[in-house]
């Protein structure tokens, strides 16, 4: 693909012909594409207009950067990621969220999850406090660019606290249970085998998906502000009676996307 500053260029004058000064990006996750219906939409601009820009194979992921306003705030959602399991290399898997990152630095970053904490059933929500990115590559691997971030980026508050306080007290507002977890991102596609969860529970780990963790890493390298939101859609932890499918994971994501709609269009504005 191209450099992300030519996809960068390429995204800024489509979003000036709108005239919309984007302030807030939002990354939709599995079955939560939803929220894209509440944007007073300006324009679209779908990924495979960006010359050599990586396009997601997976169902539900659309691939395309919407421009709009929630209520009065300008926002950019990514509509549909990449991940590493299709192929890509992980540098190409974190190029959307980075040319974004170019254009707002304030970005709400959203998944579904599998839990591995007993206590957080199929249906919650979970603020991302923190996550484990042991088990996949670094995004930052390779020659560093000083015009990005610094070679050895600090990572002991990637998640944003006053954005997670905020969200709380949105949450409280809504009636909304929500809950604070650590996030492990694996590579996939195949789910865990229930000795892996354990080991990822043991870990300190309270959900894992297949994403996001990258994203939030060159994101908070570049000095991005971060929320992250995790759905849990099944359980990973003492998974060996219950087996997990695509179809159950986006059949719950869609059940909870109502909350989890309601949390980021009032949240999205506070920031």
């Amino acid at each position: 693909m191209g450099s992300i500053y030519e996809a960068e260029d390429f995204l800024r004058a489509k979003i000036n012909e709108m005239g919309i000064a984007p302030e807030v990006g939002v990354v939709l996750g599995t079955g939560l594409g939803g929220l894209a219906e509440k944007v007073k939409v300006v324009g679209r601009v779908p990924y495979n207009e960006i010359e050599g820009f990586p396009v997601s194979t997976v169902e539900g992921h659309k691939g395309e950067y919407i421009l709009g306003y929630i209520e009065e705030t300008p926002v950019i959602l990514m509509n549909g990621r990449v991940h590493y399991y299709e192929g890509y290399p992980m540098k190409q898997v974190v190029a959307p969220v980075q040319v974004m990152g170019r254009i707002v630095k304030k970005i709400i970053l959203t998944n579904a999850s599998g839990s591995l904490n007993r206590d957080f059933r199929p249906g919650t929500l979970m603020c991302i406090s923190d996550h484990i990115s042991a088990f996949i590559p670094s995004p930052l691997i390779g020659p560093n660019d000083d015009k990005l971030g610094t070679r050895f980026p600090e990572m002991s508050q990637i998640y944003n606290r006053e954005y997670r306080s905020i969200l709380h007290q949105v949450a409280d507002e809504q009636g909304i249970d929500i809950v604070d977890g650590v996030y492990v991102q694996v590579t996939g596609p195949a789910y865990e085998s229930p000795a892996e969860s354990k080991m990822y529970a043991m870990c300190g780990g309270d959900a894992v998906g297949m994403s996001t963790a990258c994203e939030a890493i060159v994101l908070n390298y570049m000095g991005v502000k971060l929320l992250g939101i995790s759905c849990i859609t099944d359980m990973a932890i003492d998974n060996e009676d219950t087996p997990v499918t695509h179809e159950e994971v986006q059949k719950i994501a869609g059940e909870s996307s109502e909350k989890l709609i309601s949390l980021v269009y009032n949240t999205v504005p506070r920031m």
